[in-house]
């Protein structure tokens, strides 16, 4: 999951100089440690472009609810980070967001049989201070499993 520079923080010294595409490339080949998050949940960033970020997950048995299947939070945890990064590719260097709101719909359950889910966030609109983006989780044959949309505050880091 983790390249050459394991789990951590980009420093905020380092992240500022960078706009979001470059930093999500550099997180990408493992230039710069992957976050934490990614670690703890078990998923990782496995496609980026301008305006588009792919995260892959494959549902564990110890993400289980108490009625036998992932909890809601993953998938919204999955979907809030892809809409946030896929906003943050289109940030300037200088530029950082926050998540203000997310709508999040759950369409199928998923549970330890899933097997491999693709969790994509495409950018709907950057504006200098508000933007907004849709994300999609399927399961390897494409079924979808939960969709939703954020709105994300843009400020200076």
């Amino acid at each position: 999951m983790a390249g050459e520079a394991g789990f951590g923080v980009v420093p905020i010294e380092v992240a500022r100089t960078l706009d979001g595409l470059d930093l999500f490339r550099g997180l990408l080949e493992g230039r710069y440690p992957a976050p934490p998050i990614t670690k703890a949940l078990g998923f990782s960033l496995i496609e980026v472009e301008d305006g588009r970020v792919v995260f892959g997950y494959t549902p564990v048995f110890e993400h289980y609810n108490p009625l036998g299947s992932v909890h809601g939070g993953v998938a919204a945890t999955l979907l809030d980070s892809v809409m946030g990064c896929c906003i943050h590719t289109r940030l300037k260097a200088g530029s950082g967001y926050t998540t203000v709101e997310i709508k999040v719909n759950y369409v199928r359950a998923m549970t330890d049989r899933t097997g491999p889910v693709r969790a994509e966030g495409k950018v709907i609109n950057v504006g200098s201070r508000i933007a907004t983006s849709e994300g999609r989780l399927t399961d390897a044959s494409g079924k979808l499993l939960a969709h939703g949309t954020t709105t994300c505050l843009i400020f200076p880091i």
